[in-house]
């Protein structure tokens, strides 16, 4: 028999006190969520770089982001050290960390600090960070040696081109760190690099270290810039991007329709506060949501390419995370999904709904964000995440874009203009990745 005091641990339900979005729709949540109801699309062609030459010329890039309005002066010499993840992750938690009404080091520290630092932990999601082409070509032209690239030069020659913290900007941990040393969070810092379901692993991982007792509060979600020259020329190289609509950018993303042809690359950054039930109460501020199921598994294909065709391993976490909720298929009145417009992604993710939810299926409301904002990466889940807590919070559900010709064969409800009034007490988020990593989240309205 467990010790009463574990027993209480694992007990301890969790709460989302704080939600923000960073992504091609705008910065913060109230941006984000007037953009869904507004049916605006984020994705237009690329700015960011010249992208004349590959196969696809759109994306969902991010606003400009002035660091100094989120960082404390304390800090700002990091900024230099700062990737456009870094940035999209620092700027999202701060303004997750406002939503939710925290004081902490990085926002006022004049003021006194409402939480206690070592019980207060960092969990982000990141992705494969590109480095910047231009801080690199002068290095790696000087390792070159009749016109070849020489290592023995690289190590001699090249790498004294480049600043000695020139590293610290791509590090996959330097998200949660940053984070961590702003806000002075003392508790855990820990980084996932699963591709796109790295910020729904990074969310039920904090779930999992406040429902256990080793934290309070946690900031957790996921943050990745796929707008780079790298970052598109990877989706081009392995016939994911969409190709079809470089001239109409707000077509270009067509999530579960028959006339998709590849994803949209996208930058964003989706973070949300979690908290130990009773910590949020006695701070009096407002609740969200609750954390009520998380789950995870991963099935892969022998190609690494494409998903597994029966998508068992989103069948496995969708049903782990209802197990741990204990609820029924039919309990749960929001899905959002992966819905990256690979078609035989698409065709896989909506046979492994069908699987789990059978003809309800037809009914429950399907929310897919990539066709507004692309694919984010490692921010990807977690933005979709705080969809659809925000989207309870709301007892609202907008239009899918860019789906006139829904697969009869794929039996979902992908809603349509105009909006729908429903009410959500329980939302699911499922993600997967190629490598076939997949994850489950379920939150659900408060219940005493």
């Amino acid at each position: 028999m467990l010790p009463r005091r574990i027993i209480s641990m694992l007990d301890r339900r969790v709460v989302i006190t704080g939600v923000s979005v960073v992504s091609a729709l705008g910065i913060g949540k109230e941006e984000y969520i007037s953009a869904l109801f507004k049916n605006i699309s984020g994705i237009e062609r690329i700015k960011a770089f010249d992208p004349t030459g590959f196969p696809s010329q759109v994306a969902g890039e991010s606003p400009h982001i002035k660091m100094s309005k989120v960082v404390p002066k304390s800090h700002r010499k990091a900024t230099k050290l700062m990737s456009r993840d870094i940035e999209l992750a620092v700027t999202a938690a701060d303004s997750a960390v406002r939503d939710a009404q925290l004081n902490t080091r990085g926002i006022n520290p004049e003021e006194p600090i409402d939480i206690e630092p070592t019980r207060c932990g960092v969990n982000i999601g990141a992705g494969l960070i590109c480095c910047n082409l231009e801080e690199l070509a002068a290095a790696v032209e000087t390792a070159t040696d009749n016109n070849h690239f020489s290592l023995r030069k690289w190590g001699s020659e090249g790498m004294n081109r480049l600043t000695p913290l020139w590293l610290l900007k791509y590090l996959p941990n330097m998200l949660s760190c940053h984070i961590s040393i702003i806000h002075d969070l003392q508790g855990c810092s820990n980084s996932i690099t699963c591709a796109e379901a790295s910020g729904l692993l990074a969310i039920g991982e904090a779930f999992r270290s406040i429902a256990r007792g080793h934290t309070d509060l946690m900031v957790a979600g996921g943050a990745e810039s796929k707008v780079t020259p790298m970052g598109l020329l990877r989706q081009c190289l392995l016939n994911r991007a969409s190709t079809s609509y470089n001239d109409q950018p707000h077509q270009a993303c067509r999530p579960f329709d028959r006339g998709a042809d590849g994803s949209v690359i996208g930058e964003g950054s989706g973070i949300v506060i979690l908290e130990e039930l009773e910590h949020a109460r006695r701070r009096g501020v407002d609740i969200y949501a609750e954390l009520k199921g998380f789950g995870a598994s991963n099935n892969f294909s022998d190609d690494f390419v494409q998903p597994e065709e029966q998508a068992a391993g989103t069948v496995q976490a969708m049903k782990k995370a209802l197990r741990q909720a204990q609820l029924s298929p039919d309990q749960i009145h929001l899905l959002v999904p992966h819905g990256v417009a690979v078609p035989g992604h698409d065709r896989a993710e909506a046979g492994a709904i069908k699987t789990i939810f059978g003809e309800y299926s037809r009914e429950l409301p399907v929310f897919a964000t990539n066709s507004r904002i692309g694919n984010c990466g490692a921010a990807s889940a977690a933005i979709d995440f705080a969809t659809s807590v925000l989207m309870m919070k709301e007892n609202k559900v907008p239009a899918n874009l860019n789906c006139p010709d829904l697969p009869e064969e794929y039996g979902l409800n992908l809603t349509k203009s105009p909006a729908i009034e429903t009410e959500i007490k329980h939302a699911m988020t499922c993600s997967y990745t190629y490598g076939g990593q997949t994850a489950a989240l379920i939150a659900g309205k408060i219940e005493d």
